[in-house]
């Protein structure tokens, strides 16, 4: 895994926060406060992407709906293939 690189104290904390979350609205909090709106909205459209990659849907299609470049739907597509499968992992439970 890449993340391998990055483990440690830091990223332990960061994610042992997310997972304090309750709901929705904690989420939103958190990550407004976390996160700048360009970041936030590339983490939203990277899952939307993956998600439609799933579906079957074209390059295209996903950059017409999403405003997704190829190449973020390319990487994404990489993860799909090659990755630890933590986008069907998480889309397969938010069914």
């Amino acid at each position: 895994m890449q993340i391998d690189k990055l483990r440690g104290k830091a990223l332990d904390q960061l994610f042992d926060a997310i997972l304090t979350l309750k709901d929705r609205e904690e989420c939103y909090r958190f990550f407004d406060d976390l996160c700048t709106m360009g970041e936030i909205q590339s983490l939203s459209q990277r899952l939307q992407v993956a998600r439609m990659l799933m579906e079957g849907q074209t390059y295209h299609q996903i950059e017409e709906e999403t405003g997704a470049s190829t190449a973020t739907i390319s990487r994404v597509k990489r993860c799909i293939n090659f990755g630890t499968d933590g986008y069907k992992m998480t889309l397969d439970r938010l069914g």
